[in-house]
């Protein structure tokens, strides 16, 4: 008990001194404690980056197929609301006019401008969505992913208004209540009140896995890789095709390519 509380008054005195922010566990000189150990089968990279290849898609693959979709949704929960206004979508499609405005030429190949693009949160390396977070509920992760940390979320939007692409969506009902696949009780439930977002599956990366996307897509239609490695895949992809990417003159680096 009097260690116990020798321990209480030592932490109180470095925190009054202004020494919280040393880690509590030195600070206390418990450095034996038990540390999280990465999964020797992690996927690791430098900047995670996804390739799309939209002639796949519409060449080889069914029409209206929405597999990457369907896969990405049950793997995280997503709730399926029923309305426009309220919808949270991860990977979602566009038409060629809403996904790449301003790269609109007259004489387009026939019929590209009503074919569907896919589309989701770009991981950009300049993301204004995380300069603009009060709480960095959203932040940059060191591999370039932009990820979203639902509980310190106080739902004000702003990263929603930094996003130029729509990436993000408002949960403005319990989202538990819409959700319509099998629960995946490896992945957390959200609450009324936060935002969410594609978060390029870190949480498959982390075990070895690649995004739920890009494993459900049946013609190979998606790509991912690290951009820094130059025997990735999304780099053979890149030096053998020209691709676009969405609203690149805004200056965001996005990490999500599209070959048309």
């Amino acid at each position: 008990m009097e260690e116990s509380r020798r321990s209480f008054l030592k932490l109180g005195g470095l925190c009054a001194l202004g020494l919280g922010a040393l880690p509590i566990a030195d600070a206390l000189g418990q450095t034996d404690l038990p540390k999280v150990t990465p999964d020797p089968k992690a996927l690791v990279g430098k900047r995670w980056a996804m390739v799309v290849d939209m002639k796949k898609c519409w060449e080889k693959g069914k029409p209206g197929c929405q597999d990457c979709i369907l896969a990405c949704h049950a793997t995280h929960n997503v709730p399926d609301i029923g309305t426009t206004k309220e919808e949270v979508k991860w990977l979602w499609t566009e038409h060629y006019e809403n996904a790449f405005p301003g790269q609109e030429s007259l004489y387009m190949p026939e019929g590209m401008k009503e074919k569907p693009f896919f589309v989701l949160c770009n991981h950009c390396a300049n993301a204004p969505c995380v300069r603009v977070c009060p709480t960095q509920a959203t932040f940059k992760r060191v591999d370039g992913i932009t990820m979203m940390d639902f509980h310190r979320c106080i739902g004000c939007r702003y990263c929603m208004a930094g996003c130029p692409y729509g990436a993000r969506s408002f949960n403005w009902k319990d989202p538990r209540d819409f959700i319509k696949t099998e629960l995946n009780m490896t992945f957390p439930t959200r609450e009324r009140g936060v935002v969410e977002k594609c978060n390029f599956c870190d949480e498959r990366l982390a075990v070895g896995k690649p995004p739920a996307c890009v494993e459900a897509c049946k013609v190979g239609g998606l790509a991912f890789g690290d951009l820094e490695d130059p025997n990735s895949e999304v780099r053979k992809l890149l030096t053998i095709h020209f691709t676009i990417r969405r609203k690149p003159e805004l200056g965001t680096d996005p990490s999500v390519y599209y070959i048309v």
